[in-house]
């Protein structure tokens, strides 16, 4: 059978392929901590099951509108806008069945085939995916080490930039702040930088702020609330993270009204709507209290600072301390070369094998740069109990000593 040629360049969300083998390794017996996926193993804020439980029962299973019910645009024009300090309205919200969706449809709305998307590696690696499934020219940008942890190239970024009268000219900029796998975050300074640049070149932005309220510290801000791009910034919404709320697909598109029209339009041939039961449980979500959140982002924290912790006992690991996300991303160039390995893929299979432990490398975020040198893994810890996280990483520290 002869498929469509365009599924060549589809990729997909590689932690769920280190998911296999970790699976196929716990099925022989063996124990696993599993580091690699970044799911919420925290049950969603009872209120919100309630509400999807009254709304089933109010008979609320059936088609909705394609852009989301009222209420819930309603609901989050108010509580997004309001975060950021900007004037949205419903027709600015377009609601989807997760975050995840929102980059597909910005892609297709805004890039023409052949045009340029410049987009973050290491990064989400459905960026990449989807600039190249719709035909696009997929233009890396990358990040440096700084002494807190990483930071934009942005000469780099420029470098890349391909003027709109060329052939692959660049149409549109991601910009994940509070970023996954780095979990690192713009200062003012590289957000303002970002935002000169899109004015500047005429670009369209997709801000992913999947992780916008998952902060231990500090005050989040948005490129969208930046003078000058209200007009040009897509926010990708998410209530997997703040909600835990992953498995009930739910998120939305802020958007410019031309560009909220057209991927309600996309809505209608995609999904034709979102399931309207768990539309009814997000307007709890934001409209109720945060003692949920609030509990779930805590217990995060203290999963962040055992998972810390722990990796800071191990000499030769390079971990900044993230205030964000739920992410670590340590350097482990030292170690794999006192162990003897020298492919960061081959560290992971052994860590699995001898340790349980198991994890995502580099790789699995974007194609490495021809001119990185170091190895650097993604330890995800928020599908773990503080108790799992110590044991799964003192046995790792002791397998590398014993090294």
């Amino acid at each position: 059978m002869n498929l469509a040629t365009r599924l060549a360049n589809l990729g997909t969300e590689t932690a769920f392929s280190v998911s296999l083998a970790a699976a196929d390794w716990a099925s022989k017996g063996n124990r696993v901590f599993p580091f690699h996926l970044g799911d919420i193993n925290l049950p969603t804020p009872a209120n919100i099951a309630e509400a999807m439980n009254v709304a089933i029962a109010e008979g609320k299973t059936g088609y909705c509108p394609a852009a989301g019910i009222m209420p819930l645009r309603e609901a989050l024009a108010n509580d997004v806008g309001g975060r950021r300090a900007l004037a949205y309205t419903p027709a600015n919200v377009v609601v989807q069945p997760g975050g995840k969706p929102v980059i597909g449809k910005f892609i297709q709305t805004v890039m023409n085939p052949g045009e340029g998307v410049l987009y973050p590696n290491p990064g989400y690696p459905i960026y990449e995916s989807m600039i190249e499934y719709y035909g696009g020219h997929s233009q890396a940008y990358r990040y440096v080490q700084t002494d807190s942890g990483f930071a934009i190239d942005l000469d780099h970024l420029r470098s890349v930039i391909v003027p709109r009268t060329a052939a692959g000219g660049t149409r549109a900029i991601i910009y994940n702040n509070l970023q996954n796998p780095l979990g690192c975050e713009s200062s003012a300074a590289e957000m303002q930088a970002i935002a000169n640049i899109a004015i500047e070149h005429d670009l369209v932005v997709l801000a992913d702020e999947a992780y916008y309220e998952m902060r231990y510290s500090g005050q989040s801000s948005s490129i969208a609330s930046l003078p000058g791009m209200f007009e040009r910034t897509v926010i990708l919404y998410t209530f997997s993270k703040k909600f835990a709320m992953t498995g009930w697909r739910l998120g939305a598109a802020i958007a410019p009204i031309p560009i909220a029209e057209s991927i309600a339009k996309l809505n209608t041939n995609d999904e034709s709507c979102t399931t309207h039961f768990v539309q009814a449980a997000g307007v709890a979500g934001i409209n109720g209290s945060d003692d949920g959140p609030k509990a779930i982002l805590a217990e995060l924290q203290r999963r962040r600072d055992a998972a810390w912790g722990e990796l800071a006992k191990i000499v030769g690991v390079v971990c900044p301390k993230p205030e964000s996300t739920f992410y670590l991303f340590p350097k482990v160039t030292d170690v794999m070369t006192r162990m003897g390995f020298d492919e960061v893929g081959e560290f992971a299979t052994a860590a699995l094998h001898n340790t349980g432990v198991s994890f995502c490398t580099r790789k699995h975020f974007g194609r490495p740069q021809p001119d990185e040198h170091d190895h650097f893994v993604r330890f995800a810890y928020s599908g773990l109990s503080v108790t799992d996280i110590e044991e799964g990483l003192s046995g790792l520290r002791r397998w590398i000593e014993a090294a």
